[in-house]
C-alpha cells in the first residue's frame, strides 16, 4: 500500500480595488499580501513534506500562490486548465458593494436553477474536471505529496463531492479560506481522509477577499 497525499491551495489575496467578481478574467495579480500568503504557504510544506509535483490553475493568481512552494522543491509549476475558476455569468459586477443588483429582472433567468447552478458551470463538471487533475497528481507524485493550486469554488466542491455532501450549497458556509490547504490522502487510489489547514491564517485577518465564506477575511466591497 503506498500513500500519497494531494493537497489543494487556494490563491492568496488579490488585488481587486473595485471590488468585482474576476472569476476567470485574466490581469488579477495578489497584492503584497497575497504574495506573503504564497511564501507562508512555500515555507509550511518546506517543513516536513515531501513535495514531488506542484501544478496551477491557469490564472496569474493561482501561479504566483504556487511559485515558492514549487521554488522550495525546485520543480516546474505544471500547468493544468482543470484546475481554473468556476465559470460564472456574474463576472464583472461588483456584487458586494450593492447585493441589490443581483435582484435585477434583466437576471431572473439565471436563477431558475440553484442546484446545477443555472448562472454558472455546474457543479458535476467542476467535480469531473477536479478529479481529473487530482489523478493526474496522484501518478506524478505517487508516494509522496502532490500540491495543485486553484480557487474557491472547486476546491470546496471538490470537498462536498469527497463528503458525499450536496453539491449545491450557501457561498457563506464554505471553509476554505485565502491561502488555505484542502489535504486528501490516499492509499494507493483509495481515498483514506481528508484534512484542512491554513498555514497563513495570521495574514488573513488583515485581508480583503471576495467570498470569505467562514473566513476572517473582510469582505472586498471596492472604492
Amino acid at each position: 500500500m503506498e500513500l500519497t497525499t494531494i493537497h489543494l491551495v487556494r490563491h492568496g489575496e488579490v488585488d481587486n480595488p473595485t471590488g468585482i467578481l474576476y472569476g476567470r478574467r485574466p490581469g488579477f495579480h495578489l497584492t503584497a499580501l497575497g504574495k506573503a500568503m504564497g511564501e507562508k504557504v512555500g515555507e509550511a510544506f518546506s517543513e516536513g513534506h515531501d513535495v514531488r509535483y506542484v501544478a496551477s490553475s491557469p490564472l496569474e493568481r493561482a501561479q504566483e500562490t504556487a511559485q515558492p512552494t514549487a521554488d522550495a522543491f525546485d520543480l516546474q509549476i505544471a500547468i493544468d486548465d482543470r484546475l481554473i475558476e468556476a465559470d460564472n455569468k456574474f463576472e464583472g459586477l461588483a456584487v458586494n458593494k450593492n447585493r441589490w443588483v443581483l435582484a435585477h429582472p434583466r437576471y431572473y433567468s439565471w436563477y431558475t436553477n440553484p442546484f446545477e447552478p443555472s448562472w454558472g458551470e455546474p457543479y458535476t463538471n467542476v467535480v469531473r474536471r477536479m478529479s481529473g487533475a487530482i489523478a493526474t497528481a496522484l501518478d506524478a507524485a505517487r508516494g509522496g505529496e502532490g500540491v495543485l493550486f486553484s480557487h474557491q469554488l472547486p476546491i470546496w466542491t471538490m470537498r462536498r463531492f469527497v463528503e458525499k455532501k450536496s453539491l449545491a450549497h450557501d457561498p457563506r458556509n464554505r471553509q476554505c479560506a485565502l491561502a488555505s490547504v484542502t489535504s486528501l490522502t490516499f492509499a494507493d487510489s483509495q481515498l483514506l481522509s481528508l484534512d484542512y489547514w491554513e498555514p497563513a491564517a495570521e495574514l488573513i485577518k488583515s485581508a480583503a477577499d471576495m467570498v470569505p465564506g467562514t473566513s476572517v477575511a473582510a469582505e472586498a466591497k471596492g472604492e
